[in-house]
């Protein structure tokens, strides 16, 4: 069984039976695999029966172990809970009512551009596009950004750190020191100028 399956009576009778399915976005797979590639598990919380969600589970390349059906908006929470309980940091994406819990919950919570007020206004950010791969670019993105800043902060000080024994020992002139804050300027300016050539992909 691969779709939700709604039943349909009239004045008690039954009249007629539909099987439901979302299809999967087309770059859903390859965000999956770049996500994993970066050590980044994933997983499945949907009030969609089990095997539906093991079958999209499937698809998309997540383990089964990974992927959890019929869950409803208490036990997404309490799964983003335990996970929060073992030390992990936990990003959680959503669009409906019932996922309002768990992306409060979670350490960032994201909703997608479309979804319910409630979802939108629970999490952190609104992803623009409807698409994995944007939380994948973002979370990449923001890995650079935290490098590029420490390494900023190293150029900041090693010219300084340099500089304190050229001093102690009267060697540091006016223009060595000048020199030495321009050299330390012009390196965090251009390491920050890197991330302008930056692919996430």
């Amino acid at each position: 069984q691969i779709a939700s399956l709604v039943a349909v009576s009239i004045n008690g009778e039954a009249a007629g039976a539909f099987a439901l399915a979302d299809p999967l976005k087309p770059d859903s797979a390859e965000a999956i695999a770049r996500l994993h590639a970066h050590g980044i598990g994933v997983y499945i919380l949907s009030g969609d029966n089990a095997a539906t969600v093991s079958h999209i589970a499937n698809a998309l390349g997540i383990d089964s172990p990974h992927a959890h059906g019929n869950q409803s908006p208490r036990s997404k929470a309490d799964f983003i809970a335990q996970l929060k309980a073992q030390g992990r940091s936990v990003a959680m994406v959503g669009d409906g009512i019932n996922d309002a819990p768990a992306l409060a919950l979670a350490d960032v919570g994201f909703a997608v551009r479309g979804s319910t007020d409630i979802a939108e206004h629970s999490a952190d950010a609104v992803l623009v596009r409807q698409s994995v791969n944007q939380l994948a670019d973002g979370i990449f993105i923001a890995r650079e950004t935290l490098k590029n800043i420490k390494q900023n902060l190293f150029f900041a000080f090693i010219y300084n750190i340099l500089g304190i024994p050229l001093a102690a020992f009267g060697l540091l002139t006016p223009v060595i020191a000048g020199a030495m804050m321009a050299m330390s300027s012009v390196s965090v300016l251009g390491n920050a100028l890197r991330l302008k050539k930056f692919q996430a992909r």
